[in-house]
């Protein structure tokens, strides 16, 4: 069985029921496993994937299952809901603990037999379609989460990036302009690079054609051997060629890891939605564009304006600019051309043109193809990073970044995702230290904004300075407010308040409900001369407290209302202080406190 989309890159493209015990299931398997690689349009890896879970499941099924050749879905025995049953069991031992795969690969013979169930004219017998609605029975595992690109490492890519596609353009570029100047080859001249060119940019003659009308390497024409530099082995000279030829007019795979990175990195998005655009996903502006991202794993779709720089104001084309619109205008240009040639619409932003046994392919763009991953090209632009080379680790530098900007706040991070999945995958390494840094800075402010926050000590000086409306409202004070002040009609023991019903301790229009034990630690008190006597009063009461308690208990209650009496004291002079001292004996003065806080000082 071959499956439809497969024509041969890099996809072992067969499953041979007759190597099989259980022939008749595994061709049933086989025809779900071509037609479902056909109707969604899989990826290579996928249809490789599911054709390993074909024969694992045969290959279990011969070795486990009573007579494995009578074994069909239309038929009750054996019972292949007990295979599968076993198979699920057995499957984690063939892979590491904690693998993904198993789970994976339960999943997917599921949506094999799936659709044999829903197809009217293939029977499924047995307990299977309970299996099917129902649970895997497998968990999915658990990987090592992988941590972002350093901000140094993310730079280079960038900059390699932009290097690469403003190369890759430039050679498009100049071969479709030699393309230009050639003819038809049958007329032309099969000898003429642009006349190949030509051929090959009008879809005027196929690569295996040109191929049978050119001479054996060792015959062909210092023009054409010329293109392709180097020592190379007559069987593939000509081969070598054909790819060089096409890749002079459309972009291949390893060109277009350049135009992810530097998508990824212009819209924060993942690999897959940005790989995934098709014109019709993209809407220009005059200033913007608005694109439409799918993540067909997640079910998510979601749609994001970016704004799009001014071309006259490109002063420096060399260096890296990431602007959406501009990346993705620039990529059209290369893609459109396969497009029409393979008659694709909407056009893919990621699509590429190959050679295979003489044969040009048009394809998406595949992140790991042999020979054409990221790490060849990154190896083909001689960058190097720390740690993994793994795109996925560009998506969470920008989550950082993300994370960075608006302060840990998760709802405004996890704006294309829910907040379990970015405490699960990426609130980790760095994020996470930043969150955690963002967190215990918040309340180091806190409590440093608490213990500042405190009250505001006049001098007479000060005090005479009120008349002066400019001081007042500096204060936030009114002139009704400093009448009342120097009336003591806000007196409130050891300080005066600007507005007892505004406490920051009680709710709004609430007589203040702490006064005056907490006074000196509210942005409400005014502690004026007047108040002095009372301040020493409750300063020595402090000193006999602090006894009482515990150091523990007292620093949490009356630590900080120690440290700002103190400071209140400081501030009056030696003779201030000895005339409070004697107006306490004079008067016969005592501490003004509520009867409630006398039992909770005295209990």
């Amino acid at each position: 069985m071959t499956a439809a989309r497969a024509s041969g890159e890099k996809i072992t493209s067969t499953i041979d029921p007759q190597s099989f015990a259980c022939s008749t299931l595994a061709a049933e398997l086989a025809d779900e496993w071509s037609e479902l690689a056909s109707a969604a349009a899989l990826s290579i890896s996928s249809v490789n994937a599911y054709r390993r879970t074909v024969i694992n499941f045969c290959e279990h099924v011969d070795s486990t299952v009573p007579r494995p050749w009578s074994a069909s879905f239309a038929r009750g025995e054996p019972d292949l809901h007990f295979a599968v049953t076993e198979w699920l069991r057995l499957l984690p031992a063939q892979y590491k603990t904690g693998s993904r795969d198993p789970g994976w690969s339960a999943g997917r013979l599921r949506s094999l037999i799936a659709r044999r169930v829903e197809h009217p004219d293939r029977d499924v017998v047995g307990h299977l379609h309970g299996w099917v609605k129902g649970a895997v029975g497998l968990s999915r595992g658990q990987t090592e989460e992988l941590d972002e690109f350093t901000r140094a490492d993310k730079k280079r890519l960038v900059q390699a990036a932009w290097a690469d596609r403003l190369a890759t353009e430039a050679r498009i570029r100049a071969g479709w302009a030699q393309a230009a100047t050639g003819t038809d080859p049958a007329e032309g001249g099969w000898d003429v690079p642009a006349n190949l060119l030509w051929a090959l940019a009008h879809n005027a003659w196929t690569c295996k054609e040109i191929a049978s009308n050119l001479p054996t390497w060792r015959l062909m024409p210092a023009p054409l051997r010329d293109l392709v530099p180097g020592d190379i082995s007559p069987k593939v000279g000509i081969r070598i060629l054909l790819r060089f030829l096409v890749r002079q007019l459309f972009p291949h795979n390893l060109d277009l890891h350049s135009y992810r990175i530097l998508l990824m990195a212009a819209t924060g998005r993942t690999s897959e939605e940005v790989s995934g655009l098709r014109e019709d996903d993209v809407e220009f502006g005059t200033r913007s564009v608005m694109i439409d991202f799918s993540k067909r794993r997640a079910r998510h779709e979601a749609r994001q304006a970016f704004s799009s720089a001014d071309d006259a104001s490109v002063l420096l084309p060399s260096k890296p600019r990431l602007d959406a619109a501009e990346i993705i205008r620039g990529l059209l240009v290369l893609t459109r051309p396969l497009a029409e040639q393979a008659g694709i619409t909407p056009v893919p932003l990621f699509l590429r043109a190959a050679v295979h046994n003489y044969t040009m392919t048009i394809r998406p763009f595949e992140g790991h193809l042999e020979g054409a991953t990221l790490p060849d090209w990154m190896a083909s632009q001689g960058v190097s990073v720390t740690g993994p080379v793994d795109i996925r680790r560009l998506r969470k530098s920008g989550k950082v970044e993300k994370a960075i900007a608006f302060k840990g706040r998760i709802s405004d991070i996890a704006d294309d995702h829910s907040e379990e999945t970015f405490r699960n995958h990426y609130a980790h390494g760095t994020t996470l230290r930043v969150i955690a840094g963002n967190v215990i800075a918040t309340a180091q402010q806190r409590w440093f904004d608490q213990a500042i926050n405190g009250p505001i000590v006049l001098t007479p000086e000060d005090e005479e300075s009120l008349e002066d409306p400019d001081t007042a409202a500096a204060l936030g004070l009114s002139a009704e407010d400093i009448e009342q002040l120097r009336a003591g009609q806000l007196d409130m023991g050891v300080s005066s308040c600007k507005d007892p019903f505004d406490s920051p301790f009680g709710r709004a229009g609430q007589l203040c409900p702490v006064a005056p034990t907490r006074c000196l630690e509210c942005r409400n008190a005014f502690v004026l001369p007047s108040n002095l006597p009372q301040l020493l009063l409750f300063a020595a009461h402090l000193e006999r407290l602090q006894l009482r308690l515990s150091p523990q208990h007292f620093h949490a209650l009356w630590g900080q209302s120690r440290v700002n009496v103190l400071a209140a004291i400081n501030a009056r002079t030696d003779a201030e202080l000895a005339q409070a001292r004697q107006q306490i004996t004079d008067q016969g003065l005592t501490l003004h406190l509520p009867l409630g806080t006398q039992v909770e000082f005295d209990a």
